[in-house]
């Protein structure tokens, strides 16, 4: 599974009350105060006139910033990137590829140093993201759009509580570039393309049998023969053969704009929206959720980046991801909102390892941590960058190493928007910002749950009184070749089957003391292992009890392409448009 990529950005109003008062001498003053404030004072207009007065007088005086701890609703930019390694990042140990701009939301904001997805592959980990809570909860991991009809649209971002969306609504895929070799299921359709010569040749070999007479065969067989190798090649190809007219496309709310989309502008387009929309929503509390196409493959780079890193064509497509980055904040900064709007910086989940073309890696680096995407429970894949920046309310240049979720920017959201997470479902994330605030000294995560698709692999416990974070590993991927750090043979690594070892008693590590996993404890080298064992397990049990079944969406019916749902700019199957404008491209 990779990653869905969007821009969806929503708008959330505010009441406010307006107080006015005259000076002797001196030109009117306004100020807006919440309703709530404002009552309270009218209430007490009559006693406290003159107190009033010189109160307002002094606070008009006072620059904001001699108050910090009034924390009104702000604006939300979370950005997020895909597939990018922790170890990619300036400001987390990377001195090679260039990223000034996220190193600058660093300077001036709050990193998080045990910043964990809740899972280590793409939608999974979005899912977590979006609503806060385990994907194990949910059992639907993708988006898509469509339920029964085409024109539905009911897993439509808009109907998921966004008012604007733009971007792709399915999955970057190398097929989304005519250069690239097909990726969709490329191990079957090589299969399906054999079967296909095959029978192919099978009836080239009756027909030619029949014409020269080598063997007797009536031309019924021959006709029901090619007819059955052509059901057979327009059966696979009508939906293989155009993977990059069906998914590869670029809608503007439930309007498809590129279809397929032109890969060489994708991402100027993506930055303008993104810019258009702070500027359009500048006078109001708005949210906007940027999810970034980079560094997922098939690497899409502007030429003016090509060549311009260290690290071949990865580098260049994380540097031009940093440069997006600083558009965005330069847009902030240029419309005044810097102050009163909250970014949040980090990636789906840890650099993919096996991502690799020749002696080219395409994928990232996970720094000094083990594993990588889809690797279950390993930090390299589920340990990401985690930055926030919200000037005059958080401290700039602060570290926590506190363990933190993804799951968290919801409820830290929620609260700050002046709204209140849903009662009727478990919420596994928790408001981050007395933490990021410096108010409570540890996080509130007392256990952290590591799945790889529906099975448990790992468990951490922060034993907040004595410090240590103990990581228990049940489940982990087989490493091919011998050696390795990764699922060379595969591509991936799989979650369960043969690929994986199970561990009775399980790998235990203490990462306040070894955060790379590399050696493991036993009962011989820890005093605490079979209490820190048991206490684990007995939060599994406690875990297990808050979880409900969920209907089986990932079914062969449900993954399998359906042409009645297909999303078309034109008349089916002619699905093909370009309403985007290069002309566009000048304002930026």
């Amino acid at each position: 599974m990779q990653g869905d990529t969007v821009i969806a950005a929503g708008t959330q109003g505010c009441y406010k009350v307006k107080i006015c008062a005259q000076f002797p001498q001196a030109k009117k003053y306004c100020f807006d105060l919440n309703a709530t404030i404002a009552e309270m004072i009218w209430q007490q207009m009559s006693h406290w006139t003159c107190l009033l007065k010189a109160l307002l007088f002094s606070l008009l005086l006072q620059p904001l910033m001699t108050q910090p701890s009034i924390i009104t609703q702000p604006n939300f930019v979370l950005l997020l990137a895909d597939d990018l390694g922790i170890g990619d990042v300036g400001c987390y140990g990377n001195d090679t590829i260039r990223t000034p701009n996220i190193d600058r939301l660093a300077r001036e904001g709050v990193k998080l140093t045990q910043h964990i997805s809740a899972a280590p592959l793409c939608t999974p980990s979005r899912a977590a993201f979006l609503t806060g809570r385990y994907p194990i909860r949910s059992g639907k991991w993708h988006l898509g759009v469509n339920c029964e009809h085409r024109n539905d649209h009911c897993h439509h971002p808009l109907n998921h509580g966004f008012d604007y969306f733009y971007g792709m609504p399915f999955t970057l895929i190398s097929d989304c570039q005519t250069t690239e070799e097909p990726e969709m299921d490329r191990a079957f359709r090589r299969k399906v393309w054999l079967y296909t010569q095959m029978i192919a040749l099978a009836t080239l070999t009756t027909a030619l049998g029949k014409l020269t007479g080598l063997f007797s065969v009536h031309w019924k067989t021959v006709t029901c023969l090619a007819l059955f190798s052509l059901l057979f090649f327009v059966s696979w190809f009508s939906s293989y053969g155009f993977v990059r007219y069906w998914n590869c496309i670029i809608m503007r709310n439930h309007e498809v704009t590129e279809q397929p989309m032109v890969t060489e502008r994708t991402t100027s387009f993506i930055l303008r929206e993104a810019i258009s929309f702070i500027e359009r929503n500048k006078h109001k509390p708005f949210l906007l959720f940027l999810s970034f196409l980079h560094s997922h493959t098939p690497l899409l780079t502007s030429e003016k980046f090509l060549g311009k890193s260290s690290h071949g064509l990865y580098g260049d497509n994380v540097e031009e991801m940093d440069w997006m980055v600083g558009q965005v904040l330069d847009a902030i900064d240029r419309e005044g909102l810097k102050k009163n709007t909250l970014v949040y910086f980090a990636s789906d989940h840890g650099g993919w390892l096996e991502r690799q073309e020749g002696k080219r890696q395409l994928g990232g680096w996970n720094g000094i941590y083990r594993g990588g995407k889809a690797m279950g429970g390993w930090e390299g894949g589920i340990r990401v960058p985690g930055i926030f920046r919200w000037p005059g309310v958080l401290p700039a240049g602060k570290v926590i190493s506190e363990p933190t979720s993804l799951m968290d920017i919801y409820p830290t959201v929620v609260h700050l928007a002046g709204g209140v997470v849903p009662q009727d479902r478990v919420i596994d994330g928790r408001d981050l910002m007395p933490l990021l605030q410096g108010t409570v000294e540890h996080s509130e995560h007392k256990f952290l749950f590591h799945y790889c698709g529906t099975h448990l692999h790992a468990v951490r416990w922060h034993q907040k009184d004595s410090g240590a974070v103990w990581k228990a590993h049940y489940v982990t991927p087989n490493f091919r070749p011998l050696g390795a750090g990764a699922c060379y043979d595969r591509g991936f690594c799989p979650c369960f089957g043969e690929g994986v070892t199970h561990h009775d008693p399980p790998l235990l590590f203490d990462l306040s003391r070894d955060p790379s996993e590399s050696q493991p404890l036993s009962a011989d080298t820890e005093l605490l292992f079979d209490t820190v064992i048991k206490r684990i397990g007995r939060a599994i049990e406690e875990h297990r009890r808050t979880l409900t079944a969920v209907p089986q969406q990932l079914s062969v019916y449900n993954i399998i392409w359906k042409p009645w749902l297909q999303p078309c700019c034109g008349m089916f199957p002619f699905c093909w448009c370009d309403k985007e404008s290069d002309d566009k491209l000048a304002d930026l």
